[in-house]
C-alpha cells in the first residue's frame, strides 16, 4: 500500500482499511455474536459452577479436615488417616470426596505424614509428591519428607536433593537447617565429608539463630577429620 513522504498512510488508503473493516463486520456480525456470546456463556458457567459447586465443597472439606487434624496433632495417625466410622471420614474419604478442593490438597499432605508414621512409605511417598502447594511453611515440609522416605528406602542419593531443596525452597532458620543437617548427615553416610561439611557450614553462616547451629561445629569437626 503507497504512503504520503512521511511513511504515513493517506487519507484515501484510511478509508479504504475502514471501509474494508466495516464490510468484514457485516459479512460476519452473526458470527461474531455467536462467538461473543459464547465466551459469555463459558465465562458465565464457570462463575456459576465456581459459587454453586466448589465453593460449597470447599466449606464441607474444610469442616471435615478440622477433626482429622486434631486426631493428626495426637498422634492418631491411623484415625486420622481412615476416619473414626461415625462423625469423621478420614483424610483418605476428604481427598477422594472433595479432590477439586484446597482442603483435600492438604489432605494429601496430612495423609502422607500419617502413613509415613505409620511405616508405610510407598503411599507416603505417592500423597506427598501428588501435594501441590507454595506455602513456606508446609511445601519444604513435604518436600524434605518426600526426603526422608527416600532415605528409608536406601535413595539416600535422591533423599539429598529433596532435602536440599527444602532447605532451599523454606529459607527461613525453622526449617532450612533440619533439612541442611539432614543432608549433612547423608553425605556422611555416602563418605562424601565435604559435601557434608558445605551443609553444616551452611547451618552455621547463614542460619546462625537456629537451634541447630548451636551444637553444628562438632558436625564440622567430625565431617572434617574424615
Amino acid at each position: 500500500m503507497a504512503t504520503n513522504g512521511n511513511g504515513t498512510h493517506t487519507e484515501a488508503e484510511i478509508g479504504v482499511i475502514v471501509s474494508r473493516t466495516e464490510e468484514f463486520i457485516e459479512k460476519n456480525t452473526k458470527k461474531i455474536i455467536y462467538g461473543v456470546v459464547a465466551i459469555a456463556v463459558v465465562v458465565g458457567a464457570f462463575v456459576g459452577f465456581n459459587y454453586a459447586y466448589l465453593v460449597p465443597q470447599e466449606k464441607k472439606a474444610n469442616a471435615a479436615m478440622f477433626k482429622g487434624e486434631q486426631y493428626f496433632a495426637q498422634d492418631s495417625f491411623a484415625l486420622a488417616l481412615n476416619g473414626n466410622g461415625a462423625d469423621y471420614p478420614g483424610f483418605e474419604a476428604i481427598i477422594d470426596d472433595y479432590g477439586t478442593t484446597d482442603a483435600a490438597n492438604l489432605a494429601k499432605a496430612y495423609a502422607g505424614i500419617c502413613y509415613f508414621k505409620l511405616g508405610d512409605t510407598k503411599k507416603a511417598l505417592d500423597l506427598l509428591k501428588s501435594y501441590d502447594g507454595s506455602d513456606k511453611m508446609i511445601a519444604p515440609s513435604v518436600t524434605g519428607l518426600i526426603g526422608d522416605c527416600l532415605v528409608n528406602e536406601g535413595k539416600v542419593k535422591d533423599g539429598i536433593g529433596y532435602f536440599e531443596k527444602a532447605a532451599s525452597q523454606a529459607d527461613n532458620e525453622v526449617i532450612s537447617p533440619v533439612y541442611l543437617k539432614k543432608a549433612g548427615l547423608a553425605y556422611e553416610s555416602l563418605n562424601q565429608p565435604k559435601d557434608a561439611v558445605k551443609a553444616y557450614t551452611t547451618i552455621k553462616e547463614k542460619y546462625f539463630n537456629s537451634l541447630e547451629a548451636a551444637d553444628i561445629d562438632k558436625y564440622i569437626a567430625r565431617a572434617s577429620a574424615k
